[in-house]
């Protein structure tokens, strides 16, 4: 890109780094390749962790808004005070070409849209979900969907384009009444793993003695009831019972840490939150990935883990079915019940040949179609419409 063409980016996100998920490194990424293809970017978060306001973080400018933490973090609420004008006086300077909101229901989100409307810049909002956000309490998950309802008819009056990560995501954008404008794949950075691959030591099997017969099966990502691992624990009991040379790896942190702790044996192995250099090198040793999610936009770790050589089951929720095409690809399944899972991964478990072609189909999907590069592209296409 020569200079002539050079556009400023200031992406809004509720949560970056170092919580861990998704969004966040949906966030980093499409920074990074908009900052490799010549552009400047900006990053505003939510101050969760009492950070400092402002810093370089992996060479992107991040500034830290003040916030209140609910629901344990997973829902910053941005705390206007001295401190937050001053942020904004320092962000209104800079003259951005394009605001891009991350996620859509977060008080953080209608800042960035009031912020692009403020100084004339292009806004495109992006969706990650597919249902709306649950405690797992029915009057205050109630509560919650009517507030997330209210925001985004107020998101509309000051942002009118919206993307979804994946075409799930639009469908549930209609639940809204909002016609999204396209996609922006959530993707994955294949240069980037297999960078990390070249240069990795096996570990895993090595210091919890499973031999490279045994079939490992592996969650990697926040430890929450929605991601469907109270029905994985128990099916791994169910499976251990029968086989004694299936392991599951579970990876990440969350609500449900301490109840997976209390279900570790031999079998159920929990090596809690790991960075990404390690979510590559155990996802390299094993042979199956399991997200029984019930609640998805595109998951990051469906990508991480095809583009690590795992064949994948999961269920019909995000953009799952968009990734695995049909049932060469991988395995999804329509819902997180015992016994459909069950019998999905005793089913791969005793298919190599199955496995190892769904490894191969997919890792060429994402090649083809989920790569930074192309979502980058995609975006600087957007900034230059008139």
């Amino acid at each position: 890109m020569n200079s002539k063409t050079k556009k400023k980016y200031c992406i809004f996100a509720a949560q970056y780094f170092p919580h861990l998920g998704g969004v966040e490194r949906y966030t980093y990424n499409l920074a990074k390749k908009l900052i490799e293809d010549g552009n400047e970017v900006v990053i505003v978060t939510s101050n969760v962790y009492r950070l400092p306001e402002y810093e370089r973080v992996n060479e992107i400018p991040v500034y830290r808004v003040p916030c209140w933490n609910l629901l344990a973090g997973r829902y910053p609420v941005l705390k206007v005070n001295a401190r937050f004008w001053k942020i904004n006086r320092v962000l209104k300077k800079k003259k951005f070409d394009m605001v891009i909101v991350n996620t859509r229901f977060y008080l953080h989100s209608l800042y960035g849209m009031m912020f692009a409307k403020r100084i004339k810049a292009k806004c495109i909002t992006l969706d990650h979900g597919t249902s709306h956000l649950s405690v797992h309490n029915k009057f205050w998950d109630f509560v919650g969907a009517v507030f997330e309802h209210s925001l985004t008819k107020i998101d509309q009056i000051f942002c009118k384009d919206y993307y979804g990560v994946s075409g799930a995501c639009n469908e549930w954008l209609l639940h809204f009444h909002i016609k999204a404008k396209g996609i922006l794949y959530n993707s994955i950075d294949l240069e980037e793993v297999k960078n990390i691959q070249k240069n990795m030591k096996k570990m895993y099997r090595e210091k919890y003695t499973i031999s490279e017969n045994a079939i490992v099966i592996t969650f990697t990502g926040r430890l929450l009831k929605e991601k469907g691992l109270p029905s994985l624990l128990n099916v791994m009991d169910k499976i251990n019972k029968e086989r004694e040379d299936v392991y599951l790896f579970i990876a990440g942190d969350g609500d449900m840490q301490d109840e997976v702790n209390m279900r570790k044996n031999t079998h159920i192995i929990p090596v809690g939150r790991i960075d990404f250099e390690h979510i590559v090198t155990l996802l390299s040793e094993s042979d199956i990935f399991c997200l029984p999610s019930f609640s998805e936009g595109f998951s990051t770790s469906i990508l991480e883990a095809a583009a690590c050589g795992c064949y994948i089951l999961t269920t019909a929720r995000g953009g799952a079915k968009e990734l695995l095409i049909n049932d060469e690809y991988g395995s999804v399944i329509l819902n997180n019940q015992e016994e459909l899972l069950y019998n999905a991964l005793m089913d791969i478990i005793n298919n190599p040949d199955k496995r190892k072609r769904g490894i191969e189909l997919t890792y060429q999907r994402i090649m083809d179609n989920f790569i930074w590069d192309i979502v980058a592209h995609k975006v600087e296409k957007i900034c230059e419409e008139k």
